[in-house]
């Protein structure tokens, strides 16, 4: 008999999840708390965006003309209990206010509301991003709460999802791992994953804490090589070096490789600055934080980069203050192909300057919105060329595509001074030169 699986939780995680899961040939039933957000995902929709993931919906919700009908959503608790035999938990796990550690609530009332309805034999995955331990206390919860006892057993399936690439990364992951107890529960996720894993993604079976450990040890890598290449910025700063071509060099070698080394204003989004917060946060409860003391400085590089770049405009600008000065903001979002500005580089360099008195514009092809309602003060344009009109200084500050592609002939026809300030390191600064541009970037004070 066929699998049937619920997704409990339906944001970004969960949302992609469920219609991964109905793409990859399985009932789904998908729970949340919130009745705005299961009306939407019952009509296809979703309340972000993430490329591909409104047509992935659409091919499989209940009601729509043309779908397949294997995705459905609900609000009740009790059904997804006689649903499913694996429960993929994917709520949200934020930074706990005014602490660097991780709140648990969400994940702890999940699976509170879960257990009571555990019935007879059932898989539930931990998917959100938890601090280790968390695994064995849920699993010792289940055991004694639900009806089905030790036949409610947990796993946990840490995601791997790059905003942006969400659905490609959950349809064709590169890895996929799994915290099992049980061969049965091994069983029955390799059962869930038989298509990926047939066409070549690694299945690693763990322990419980080697799983939950897996997705924030490799949040916390990426981050350090994104603020290592941050701080050589700052030394090509200081030197007259080029941070551009030292991370191309240094790139080649095959033991460091030239993902994530591309110098700016840093990272954000819902990930990485939290679960690196977190990480630190749980070693000091265990009594090794020492282990994670380098994160701090991790941590401290990235958020410099952010005053580091309203530096480098204020320097542009003739080093006096903001007030009066026109300053137009390519890019709200933390990331490209996203709207997401949950502490968005972009959006903070942004608020910066406003609080200092410029005149700040900002424009991004899909973060407006939820930039709006962060930042309501701030300026908003429709377009890049709108934000850029009568500006002294042009900030790049999300390397979206379409940033890329723009004209500076264009733009330089309707600035005040066609000034451009390259936080990305990605725009091709010979093009704005030709344009009658003065180009400056991090980390490339002679580039």
């Amino acid at each position: 008999m066929a699998l049937k699986i619920t997704v409990i939780g339906t944001g970004y995680l969960g949302a992609t999840h469920a219609a991964a899961m109905a793409e990859l040939g399985f009932e789904v039933l998908g729970l949340d708390v919130v009745p705005e957000k299961i009306d939407l995902l019952r009509r296809g929709e979703v309340p972000m965006y993430e490329p591909g993931l409104d047509e992935l919906l659409r091919r499989h919700v209940a009601g729509i003309e043309g779908s397949t009908g294997r995705l459905r959503f609900t609000m009740d608790w009790a059904e997804v209990g006689e649903f499913g035999d694996v429960h993929f938990v994917c709520v949200n796990t934020p930074q706990r206010h005014g602490e660097y550690a991780c709140d648990m609530s969400y994940v702890d009332s999940a699976v509170a509301s879960l257990a009571p309805h555990l019935k007879g034999p059932a898989l539930v995955v931990g998917k959100s991003t938890v601090p280790v331990g968390s695994a064995d206390r849920l699993a010792a919860y289940l055991a004694e709460h639900a009806p089905a006892g030790g036949d409610a057993e947990l796993a946990w399936n840490p995601e791997f999802l790059r905003e942006g690439f969400a659905v490609e990364d959950t349809l064709h992951p590169d890895r996929i791992v799994v915290g099992v107890r049980s061969e049965r529960a091994e069983k029955l996720l390799r059962e869930v994953y038989a298509t990926p894993v047939e066409e070549g993604s690694p299945f690693v079976v763990t322990d419980f804490p080697t799983a939950e450990l897996v997705k924030t040890s490799a949040n916390s890598f990426l981050a350090t090589k994104i603020s290592f290449i941050n701080a050589m910025a700052e030394l090509c700063e200081a030197t007259g070096g080029d941070v551009a071509k030292l991370a191309e060099a240094i790139g080649y070698d095959d033991r460091i490789g030239a993902k994530f080394l591309r110098a700016g204003i840093g990272f954000g989004g819902g990930c990485l600055p939290k679960d690196i917060r977190a990480f630190m946060a749980r070693a000091g409860e265990l009594g090794v934080d020492q282990a994670l003391t380098f994160l701090r400085e991790i941590d401290s590089i990235n958020m410099r980069q952010r005053g580091r770049m309203v530096e480098l405009t204020r320097q542009a600008l003739g080093g006096g203050p903001f007030l009066g000065k026109r300053v137009a903001v390519l890019g709200a979002t933390f990331k490209p192909d996203s709207d997401d500005v949950r502490d968005s580089p972009a959006l903070n360099v942004a608020g910066q300057i406003h609080l200092q008195g410029g005149q700040v514009t900002v424009y991004d092809p899909k973060g407006m919105d939820n930039a709006r309602r962060i930042f309501p003060t701030l300026g908003y344009a429709d377009s890049a060329l709108e934000a850029v009109r009568g500006a002294d200084v042009v900030l790049h500050l999300t390397e979206w595509r379409e940033f890329r592609e723009l004209d500076p002939a264009e733009l330089g026809e309707v600035v005040t001074e066609r000034l451009v300030l390259d936080g990305r390191n990605a725009l091709d600064a010979q093009a704005w030169r030709r344009a009658g541009w003065r180009y400056r970037a991090m980390g490339r004070p002679g580039a």
